[in-house]
């Protein structure tokens, strides 16, 4: 029986787990795909590192010679980052060797390469463990959605954030203290500035925005917003609504202000129903809503992270690319054909909770509610409480373009009446 051979760059948390789970489960493997997979090496930085029972003699320093050797077949890649990555790869892919890569960030950067580099190569380029961990997420967009026309995708795409808002809901904490909780508990970096602030959400959108659209989407695309200014008196403002706060990712197809096909894709905290199905996703796990003209709604939930779930995406990865080796075909190719334009923020149409200290005397009411009609943006509800110094109103919206929200908000602070903006939110779903 003939094997195939891989290539590993990368043996850290994931990496090792790809390592474990291909000899633990290898008579299985075997069986599935009518091939061996044989490890033929495994690049890092520091070889002399103790890493459990990994054969020394696997270990190199030389990641691009490993990749160009002519017995490997298929090269994983989890090391992350934008280089020296990338240029692994897209040697890897010429050469007509299959990749399976968790790498989100170059992904959402420059996928482009990555699928030209496949196409001249005529090769395979998977990447189900860069969005979602363990969850079969873009396999269903890439084929089994094929057929249909999707038309917005939203999603909990980030474990960290998620159990730092799901503490803040559940405890009344503050962002500080539920920060301080994941980071005890290893949900959370040392730095953890590329998931508070929404940078690891937004490369995720651009993957899961390409392939729901049909339309090469970059991270540069998407307009992101951290959750660092969320706050316990947002949360229980939240819960006043029966709603809860999830730092969210949507992506949506529809019309631009001029009539025409457009794609919008955006990272930022948001209120949602507590009846809404990503509401009582807790804890550090995933979920993504997608809504397609024929399916329907369907939900996909799981572990987002981990070594041990993202290994397991890989494995899956690696059986298909080895299947295909083995019987000369190809996964499907990049669906770039819509080439849609990019909607910017502005346009995009989305709901505001403002929160607005105000001084409590007569007019009050009827000076802000001008501001909004000056700016076109109904109010859908106003909430007022407090007296004297302590007054405060809560204004939901109707849906408007968010440049006419943002117009508001920042005209809103300009009145005397208004002593401080609390807080501004977007809300999602419902119409509460």
């Amino acid at each position: 029986m003939r094997s195939v051979k891989i290539a590993l760059l990368g043996c850290g948390t994931v990496g090792s787990e790809v390592v474990r789970l291909l000899r633990e489960q290898d008579a299985d493997l075997t069986a599935r795909i009518g091939a061996r997979l044989e490890l033929a090496g495994i690049a890092v930085r520091r070889p002399g590192r103790q890493r459990g029972t990994i054969d020394p003699a696997l270990f190199t320093t030389d990641a691009l010679g490993l990749v160009k050797r002519d017995d490997v077949d298929v090269v994983i890649e989890v090391v992350g980052g934008i280089e020296p990555a990338r240029t692994w790869l897209t040697e890897a892919l010429r050469a007509g060797k299959s990749v399976v890569t968790a790498n989100k960030a170059l992904l959402a950067e420059d996928g482009a390469a990555l699928h030209d580099a496949a196409a001249e190569g005529n090769a395979d380029l998977y990447y189900e463990a860069s969005v979602a961990g363990a969850i079969p997420l873009l396999r269903p967009l890439r084929e089994s959605l094929h057929g249909d026309r999707v038309t917005r995708v939203t999603g909990i795409v980030n474990g960290t954030t998620n159990f730092i808002l799901s503490s803040m809901d559940a405890t009344g904490a503050g962002f500080g203290e539920a920060l301080d909780e994941a980071t005890e508990l290893g949900y959370a970096e040392a730095d953890p500035t590329a998931d508070v602030e929404g940078f690891d959400a937004a490369a995720k959108a651009a993957i899961l925005a390409s392939l729901a659209f049909h339309t090469r989407v970059t991270a540069a695309d998407v307009f992101r917003e951290g959750m660092t200014g969320v706050t316990a008196g947002d949360m229980a403002s939240a819960k006043a609504m029966g709603c809860t706060i999830k730092l969210l990712c949507i992506a949506q197809r529809g019309p631009d202000a001029k009539g025409q096909e457009s794609v919008s894709v955006r990272v930022h905290p948001a209120m949602i129903p507590r009846t809404h199905p990503l509401a009582g996703v807790g804890d550090a796990f995933n979920a993504v809503f997608v809504e397609a003209e024929a399916a329907g709604q369907l939900m996909f939930y799981g572990r987002g992270a981990g070594g041990t779930p993202t290994a397991s995406a890989v494995l899956g990865d690696i059986v298909a690319a080895a299947r295909n080796r083995l019987t000369g075909t190809r996964a499907p190719s990049e669906s770039s054909y819509a080439h849609l334009p990019i909607r910017p923020i502005g346009e995009a149409e989305t709901r505001y909770h403002i929160s607005l200290d105000v001084a409590e005397r007569p007019g009050v009411l009827a000076a802000v509610a001008g501001v909004f009609a000056k700016h076109d943006v109904s109010i859908a509800t106003v909430r007022q409480s407090g007296r004297s110094e302590d007054a405060q109103l809560i204004i939901v919206t109707h849906a408007a373009p968010d440049a006419n929200l943002a117009a508001t908000v920042a005209e809103l602070g300009k009145l005397d009446i208004v002593r401080s903006i609390a807080s501004v939110l977007r809300v999602e779903g419902g119409d509460q």
